[in-house]
């Protein structure tokens, strides 16, 4: 009986809870630390600095960055709060199928098969194979790949690490201008204090959304595409064990080394940050 290759299941994307809650986190912290100081949230609500620091702001980094990078990480703002739902174990089962196949039929017997890979990279790198490209091309082909994504990627976080450098000093330009207008009511002491206060909010702005949103936005899509990057590592791994003829379970303890080996990563993290300082 011919063995069918298991398709991954694509269920979209799923919340990202660890950049909710982070923020989440952030805002309660700032916010509860000013009320603990006797503050209140009105003090920090201003419009008008708000307006400066986010102008200011995405004018610089429109003056820096070409209008298509531009345009390109708007579109990646999804990656900071929303995950994709696929997992590795779930690509290395498909792979596993096509494998098994292949051994079976022999790699011509994927070509059906192959238009309906849950992943266009691995799709891709299949339909190389199949058409009997060699084994050295298909993996200089798809590795170039890999990394003029990484590429395109790192310059759409910079964007967000742009704004992240930009936004403090914007912030500062705004609490200058207050103070201007508070220097125009020197006669009358109560404004001008109330007035100093309210002109350093735009500094809160700017140094809050640098250091909550912007750079750890440009982190997370890093994050993101190294993790893309490792899956299609994955993915080219199996393809190529799939040309070389391979069995199944060799395939299989090759790329269970990728996911080992990231669990590995995670549980090394996490005894960091628990750890004896």
């Amino acid at each position: 009986m011919a063995v069918k290759p298991q398709k991954t299941r694509v269920t979209g994307v799923r919340p990202d809870f660890a950049t909710l809650v982070g923020l989440l986190i952030a805002a309660v912290g700032i916010v509860g630390g000013l009320l603990l100081e006797g503050g209140s949230i009105q003090e920090i609500l201003a419009p008008t600095a708000l307006l400066i620091v986010l102008g200011g702001t995405a004018g610089a980094v429109m003056v820096t960055t070409p209008m298509s990078v531009l345009l390109s990480a708007s579109r990646k703002i999804y990656l900071i709060f929303f995950d994709q739902a696929i997992r590795p174990e779930q690509i290395v089962e498909e792979v596993i199928g096509f494998a098994a196949k292949a051994r079976k039929s022999g790699i011509v017997s994927l070509e059906q098969d192959a238009d309906e890979a849950s992943h266009p990279f691995l799709r891709k790198a299949l339909m190389l194979a199949i058409d009997g490209n060699d084994l050295q091309e298909i993996r200089k082909m798809m590795e170039i790949e890999i990394s003029m994504e990484e590429h395109y990627v790192d310059a759409e976080a910079r964007v967000f690490e742009s704004a992240g450098g930009y936004a403090p000093t914007i912030g500062i330009i705004g609490a200058v201008m207050g103070l201007i207008q508070v220097m125009k009511h020197l006669d009358n002491l109560d404004e001008v204090g109330r007035g100093i206060a309210t002109a350093f909010v735009a500094t809160i702005y700017g140094v809050g959304f640098a250091n909550v949103f912007f750079l750890p936005a440009g982190a997370k899509i890093k994050a993101r595409a190294e993790q893309s990057a490792r899956m299609k590592e994955l993915m080219l791994e199996g393809v190529v064990g799939i040309v070389e003829g391979l069995n199944p379970k060799v395939i299989r303890g090759r790329l269970d080394a990728y996911i080992h080996g990231q669990a590995e990563e995670r549980r090394g993290a996490t005894g960091r940050r628990s750890g004896p300082e």
